[in-house]
């Protein structure tokens, strides 16, 4: 996916300001895991008598998205206290960088989860979500609570499962935690619409880049290289948009004079797992 990134945000993410860990920090917050794609670790020095944030440092493994997002974080939080920091949402953030893609908008909220650990850690305290005693795990592909897709919607005023997915990932992968995130929504948006309302006649229902994307991955390594390699070719994805698959043909499929046969033997099961039509192009 081409995403439309404002030059702030190319800035952030080419040059990205307070990379590291600050000396002597005390207060440290970490968000997300390696595993769920995104992980960020902010470490900030604050002045006990007056609650200034004097250093602010960030390690972050993600998008570009992340990176800029965390970096703009930095620069919004330090010099002020901590107070006036928690103030700031994710839409700052994204304010900050002169916008972000919808689909990119996590990255903002992880950065304002990330500044509230980090308050916890410096108070001696529990991180918020602990102490909630309905907190639990909604989404286990990307590990999101339900205290975190309950912000997400009531401070950007989301109405639809596709929009949460945007702002958190929750629900774009296996699907199956969906109906309670309808639950959520219903309950805090009484005027959200089912996740395939927008679904008419053979229109298939919206699907989260997430959620393609791991589609696309079980399909080939489950699916279709099986059935390559016993020919012993192969294939390597290059790239996944909306628009399109982009793949590279490799071992006897890379020189075969039927490779046009084989794109449509992958276009066809991919159309299957995915539950609609799909280009496929192939890459020399």
């Amino acid at each position: 996916m081409a995403w439309d990134y404002s030059e702030k945000v190319k800035q952030h993410y080419l040059h990205p300001k307070n990379v590291g860990v600050v000396e002597n920090a005390n207060a440290v917050g970490e968000i997300g895991s390696m595993v769920c794609g995104d992980a960020l670790k902010l470490t900030l020095r604050i002045t006990p008598e007056t609650g200034v944030i004097e250093d602010a440092k960030f390690q972050t493994y993600g998008c570009g998205s992340a990176i800029a997002s965390s970096s703009a974080l930095t620069e919004l939080i330090k010099g002020r206290t901590l107070d006036e920091a928690l103030k700031i949402t994710n839409q700052d953030l994204a304010d900050f960088l002169d916008g972000l893609p919808e689909e990119k908008m996590h990255c903002s909220v992880m950065g304002r989860e990330a500044l509230q650990a980090a308050a916890a850690n410096y108070r001696g305290e529990v991180f918020v979500h602990e102490e909630d005693d309905e907190f639990h795990t909604v989404c286990h592909c990307f590990s999101v609570n339900n205290v975190t897709i309950e912000n997400a919607i009531r401070e950007n005023h989301l109405t639809t499962v596709e929009q949460v997915t945007h702002y958190t990932k929750a629900g774009g992968a296996c699907r199956n935690c969906v109906p309670e995130i309808e639950q959520i929504l219903r309950r805090l948006a009484p005027e959200a619409a089912p996740a395939d309302a927008d679904a008419t006649g053979d229109e298939p229902p919206p699907m989260s880049m997430f959620r393609r994307i791991k589609i696309i991955e079980e399909t080939l390594e489950n699916d279709i290289r099986p059935a390559l390699h016993t020919d012993s070719g192969g294939l390597e994805l290059l790239d996944v948009s909306e628009a399109e698959v982009v793949v590279r043909f490799l071992g006897r499929c890379g020189s075969c004079a039927q490779s046009g046969a084989t794109l449509d033997f992958v276009r066809t099961r991919l159309e299957k797992a995915l539950g609609r039509p799909v280009s496929v192009r192939e890459v020399k």
